[in-house]
């Protein structure tokens, strides 16, 4: 009989061909195990150990635990994602210490942890903890696997474990400032209110002071040799509405000195600028995702009222396509703003070439990362959607007028 390694690869080739009835079968010699008394064990253990390594090879290669849990979720459902969480555990708890922080945070908000007794025991007593056989079980083991090992190398945002920490490596910018409590707050009570032109002057307020602060550190950075550099962040682009999600990202990224990439096959927009603007680009993404998808809803509720037609998937992107482009023009005025009023106090001499070096840095370093990068167009196929969006970004601007053709750079 083969080895439970041996066994694992065999299973593994079949799954991800396309003689169904074979990979069936491996899978059969694969719940048999090696025949001896411990067989079953054996693979068990083995199919962890194997998941564990294809994980570190990913962290060596780009991928962080946040990204692999989400793509894991989307593409092997959320019961199986699990065992991709069990992999990153066993593999943390075999590296050597030091490990950076923001690693372990990431394995934290995931619930990454070492929860069973033995290697050789884990896949049953995982299958029980979900409640499922072990034929199923397996099956959900060697699609992780497949997933793990098939993944490509992507852009290296942080120093992985293991891996030296140069000056500058991103590892946040005072996530607990005075500043960013207040921008949180404001951000709060946006998404909470039901009124929008609420909502509006809220967000408004909030990025009027996410830009001054980032004038703020980029003076300070202009006066002494600092050791940040351009650093990156992912942030979740998937479906539905993937596109228009992209975008929503995108915009808020220019309004603040940063640039994006969406990586529409894996299903995340890499965004790339200074510690202080990362921050805040995640901070109004995910506020912004939660309001677009709020009045989204709302004008969805609205037009079935009126007896409109049911061409809801069209409506829906066409809303949010709007609604990040409309965003996208307020949250780059209230930049604007501050930028002046900032050149005016602190001096042209002194502002504007620290802001256009910084602006220089991120845009080679999206050239070294990025440097096959293409742009794609965004259609608008709903009318209705495309008014009701911007009206709801914007209620100051009722007239949508025609919508303009924006594109979205990506990686394909």
């Amino acid at each position: 009989m083969p080895d439970a390694e041996e066994l694992i690869s065999d299973t593994l080739a079949a799954v991800r061909g396309t003689d169904v009835r074979l990979a069936e079968r491996q899978l059969d010699r694969l719940m048999i195990g090696t025949g001896a008394t411990d067989g079953a064990a054996a693979v068990d253990a083995a199919l962890l150990r194997r998941l564990a390594r294809a994980v570190g090879r990913l962290a060596r290669h780009g991928w962080q635990p946040a990204d692999l849990g989400r793509l894991a979720t989307r593409r092997l459902g959320p019961r199986a994602a699990g065992l991709v969480t069990d992999a990153l555990a066993a593999h943390r708890r075999d590296l050597a210490d030091p490990v950076p922080p923001w690693w372990d945070d990431q394995l934290r908000d995931l619930g990454a942890a070492v929860w069973w007794d033995a290697d050789e025991g884990h896949l049953a007593a995982w299958s029980a903890r979900v409640g499922c056989d072990r034929f199923t079980a397996l099956r959900a083991a060697v699609d992780a696997l497949a997933l793990a090992e098939g993944l490509p190398p992507i852009a290296v945002l942080r120093p992985p474990p293991g891996a030296p920490s140069p000056d500058g490596a991103r590892g946040g910018s005072g996530g607990g400032s005075r500043m960013l409590d207040r921008v949180r707050a404001l951000l709060a009570k946006a998404e909470s209110t039901t009124y929008p032109a609420e909502a509006e002057a809220l967000t408004g307020k909030a990025q009027e002071l996410i830009a001054r602060h980032s004038i703020d550190q980029a003076l300070l950075a202009g006066g002494a040799e600092r050791a940040d550099r351009p650093g990156g962040v992912r942030l979740g682009a998937e479906p539905p509405y993937a596109g228009a999600k992209a975008l929503l990202v995108q915009e808020v990224a220019a309004a603040n000195r940063c640039e994006a990439v969406w990586s529409e096959d894996l299903g995340f927009t890499t965004v790339l600028g200074w510690p202080a603007d990362l921050e805040a680009v995640e901070l109004l993404y995910t506020s912004l995702l939660v309001q677009a998808t709020a009045a989204m809803l709302r004008g969805r509720g609205e037009r079935r009222a009126r007896g409109a037609g049911r061409r809801t998937r069209d409506y829906d992107e066409s809303f949010l396509n709007a609604f990040a482009l409309r965003i996208g023009e307020r949250l780059r005025a209230a930049t604007d703003a501050a930028d002046r009023e900032a050149t005016a106090k602190a001096g042209s001499e002194r502002l504007l070439p620290v802001l256009a070096t910084r602006a220089e840095a991120v845009r080679e370093h999206l050239g070294a990362l990025f440097p096959g990068v293409t742009r794609g167009r965004l259609t608008v196929r709903d009318a209705e959607g495309w008014s009701s969006g911007t009206s709801a970004a914007d209620r100051a601007s009722l007239g949508a007028g025609g919508a303009p053709k924006r594109q979205v750079r990506g990686r394909r």
